[in-house]
């Protein structure tokens, strides 16, 4: 008998495998670093049984060294946007001027063609044969 899980969007399972996998790391422990005294000792004991460590947390040190990496990440994604937005932000500029200097020109060419329609438009004649009838 299989449990179906209900369909969920991508993001919420992208937040749920990055939160398992960072659950999996800080629980983990870290590997262990051989000395050059005990390297001798470690491979005998690696090679007469194999070794189970105990299932401990992350140190403090551990956890703020990976904060501290987290945020270097965080902060060079953010200068390389910034970079970027830096670099396009004269081409965007110039299209603002470039639009608003076309609005400006369309408004006056409407401007001066509704003057002389105006102007140019016959004006309307009376018709005198009208009244006379009435």
């Amino acid at each position: 008998m299989t449990m179906s899980r209900p369909q969920q969007d991508p993001q919420s399972g992208f937040l749920h495998e990055i939160s398992s996998l960072l659950l999996k790391i800080l629980r983990s422990p870290p590997p262990p670093v051989p000395f050059a005294d005990h390297v001798l000792e470690l491979s005998s004991a690696i090679s007469s049984s194999s070794i189970t460590f105990p299932s401990s947390q992350m140190s403090p040190t551990g956890f703020v060294a990976l904060l501290l990496g987290i945020s270097l990440a965080l902060m060079l994604c953010g200068s390389v946007t910034f970079f970027l937005g830096f670099m396009l932000m004269p081409w965007i500029l110039v299209f603002v001027m470039i639009f608003y200097m076309v609005g400006i020109v369309s408004s006056v060419s409407m401007l001066g063609r509704s003057i002389l329609c105006c102007f140019t438009a016959p004006t309307p004649r009376k018709d005198f044969h009208a009244w006379e009838q009435m």
